[in-house]
């Protein structure tokens, strides 16, 4: 029967005979709902016709192992001698609540909408899979079942192209991947294996600047006759000078010490264009047979701008680059999302939704606020984020990345507000993404070395896998400078790694898996629309996700008292995260939340909750 479309005549008939379910129980509930005469419209209405959510299309009915089911009923659905007309209307609100509450979530296969939590890797420092101190593709192939636990569905790495940088920004050639990180069969099995558990896989993007290694420099330098002549930005005929990147980066030196060039490349030219093209869609289906299970699922594009480090000499890529190759892109796999980098972090991005063609932006204002624990700038920033966005479009919801300064930093490693960091991160909207280790509470903050790239070493750490901070695919590739003699957060026996938090249900660790699996129980904190609920404490941060009538409520004490706060959203609540029992009339609610407490409620469920229990 699994996967089996349905009518609504069939249910009953598939739960009593084909599983030989022949108990019902009915509990007669008090929550607003429909009438058993409105059910019993409702039924005629629909009858014989297959669900369909306007949202998410058809469901198959999941497998069922159960021999008992248990039904909940608002009031007025009247049961004793009920006919067929009653039955029918009972298999319609059973199928209503697969979709409301997940009640077959163990049992349901992946549809095509899926909770989205992205997991950035800097792989370089995830798991060493070969014992040479880079983490590399196969480490990250081995820990698939460690990500699947947490609960995240989407992997973001930092480039994989050749690059002598560590962080392979500034490419020296586009098409190969880092020897360290493996082979081009090592990145398919991955891409593979990926897509096998339902997971989705984005390839960082930077192919606006190129390091003086790359063939496209290399060629052209002194040479106006280079057939690459004009790949690169140069501000003379003799081709002695190019422009350098962000306005002032000539020459930049690795922690390793190697030099080298940096330079603009001229997305203007039309030979630069068909390689962008062909390069992006190379990685969408790298065996060109339309399948996609060995292509990226879409793309980061790293530090995007519509005028290029506001030099002036590339203005309007949006039109001119941009929008142009993502809808060419999109044509071979209309699937795929963008999401661009803003170079400027103030901005909230709506220009980039509106004008680039990419699907996403970077929440970096909201990152900030959230590190700043003040009510009034969540608020208003969070207004910002969330309701300004053109149809289509999202923002990626971080705390931290390879950029940031680790969030544990931030916060001087304070429990409560790790904790508050995780709610916010997973419940306020947006596509959450966790950057590698901040389920653990990492520290990491940028130091200052020079001129250098190793400023950021610090914010880029080994993965703590152990209590000890040594053992089998430690990612120590960076065992030669003060950012590990004098700098290394990778303390033993500091209560952070996977290993002293994954069997402590009280640790950070197991908060960010509940708050995955959270979200993912309640479809509207993933696909709902944000919304400010007024109350009345300045420590209390409150918001709404809803879609329709159905709606969560979430209360955040963002201060280390307990508050007690009145809260204006009306009706009556079911808790769903944290033991705080509100006291609520037709007007309010009053509740007292603990020290960075956090608090969970669903409101306004008028479907039927459902439970299935063995005999």
């Amino acid at each position: 029967m699994a996967g089996r479309w349905f009518t609504f005549d069939s249910i009953l008939k598939y739960l009593m005979s084909d599983y030989n379910i022949n108990k019902f129980r009915f509990d007669l509930g008090v929550a607003a709902g429909r009438s058993g005469r409105a059910v019993r419209s409702y039924c005629t209405g629909l009858k014989r016709g297959l669900y369909q959510n306007p949202l998410h299309g058809r469901y198959p009915l999941p497998s069922l192992t159960q021999k008992t089911v248990t039904l909940s009923l608002s009031k007025g659905a009247a049961i004793p001698n009920a006919g067929s007309g009653i039955k029918k209307c009972f298999a319609v609100v059973l199928l209503l609540s697969l979709f409301t509450l997940n009640t077959f979530a163990q049992h349901k296969k992946t549809t095509a909408r899926q909770s989205e939590i992205i997991y950035h890797i800097f792989q370089r420092s995830f798991y060493d899979s070969n014992g040479d101190g880079h983490g590399d593709l196969n480490g990250i192939y081995q820990k698939l079942d460690y990500l699947q636990q947490l609960g995240v569905t989407a992997v973001l790495l930092t480039p994989l192209y050749e690059s002598v940088y560590y962080h392979n920004y500034f490419a020296t050639d586009f098409y190969k991947i880092d020897p360290r990180y493996g082979t081009m069969a090592d990145y398919v099995r991955l891409i593979k294996e990926l897509h096998r558990r339902h997971m989705k896989f984005y390839m960082d993007m930077e192919t606006q600047y190129v390091a003086s290694d790359h063939i496209w420099y290399r060629d052209s330098h002194n040479n106006p006759a280079s057939k690459y002549s004009d790949y690169i930005v140069y501000t003379d005929k003799t081709n002695s000078k190019a422009i350098p990147i962000v306005g002032f980066v000539t020459d930049f030196t690795g922690y390793d010490n190697i030099t080298r060039r940096l330079v603009m490349v001229n997305l203007d030219n039309k030979e630069v264009q068909k390689y962008n093209y062909n390069f992006f869609r190379f990685w969408l289906d790298p065996n060109h047979d339309g399948k996609f299970d060995d292509g990226v699922d879409g793309f980061r594009l790293d530090h995007c701008m519509d005028n290029l480090d506001n030099a002036n000499r590339l203005p309007h890529l949006f039109d001119t680059f941009w929008r142009p190759l993502l809808g060419k892109l999109r044509a071979i796999n209309p699937k795929i999302s963008i999401v661009a980098e803003q170079a400027q972090w103030g901005s909230f991005g709506i220009d980039y939704l509106k004008n680039s063609g990419v699907d996403r932006v970077f929440g970096f204002r909201l990152a900030f606020a959230i590190r700043n624990f003040k009510k009034k700038e969540l608020e208003n920033v969070a207004d910002s984020t969330f309701l300004n966005n053109p149809p289509g479009t999202n923002q990626v919801v971080f705390l931290e990345n390879h950029d940031f300064e680790r969030f544990a930093s931030a916060v001087k490693s304070e429990s409560g507000k790790l904790r508050v960091g995780a709610a916010l991160n997973l419940l306020m909207g947006g596509v959450p993404s966790i950057y590698y280790g901040q389920e653990l509470g990492m520290l990491g903050k940028d130091k200052t070395y020079g001129a250098t790239d190793a400023n950021q070493i610090p914010d880029r750490q080994a993965f703590e896998w152990y209590k000890s901070d040594a053992g089998k695919g430690m990612a120590y590739w960076y065992r030669n400078g003060p950012w590990w003699t004098k700098d290394n957060t990778d303390t033993p026996d500091d209560g952070i790694s996977l290993q002293e938090e994954r069997n402590n249900p009280n640790s950070l660790w197991n908060y960010y898996k509940k708050m995955i699996a959270l979200r993912k129980e309640n479809p509207v904190i993933d696909y709902g629309t944000y919304k400010n609920v007024v109350n009345d404490n300045d420590k209390v941060f409150s918001f709404e996700r809803y879609s329709g009538d159905k709606k969560v409520v979430v209360a955040v004490n963002l201060s280390g008292e307990p508050q007690d706060v009145v809260i204006q959203s009306a009706g009556v609540l079911k808790n769903v995260f944290g033991n705080v029992k509100p006291q609520s009339n037709s007007a309010d609610i009053k509740i007292t939340l603990p020290a960075y407490g956090v608090a969970v409620w669903s409101k306004g469920d008028k479907s039927l909750n459902v439970s299935f229990t063995k005999n």
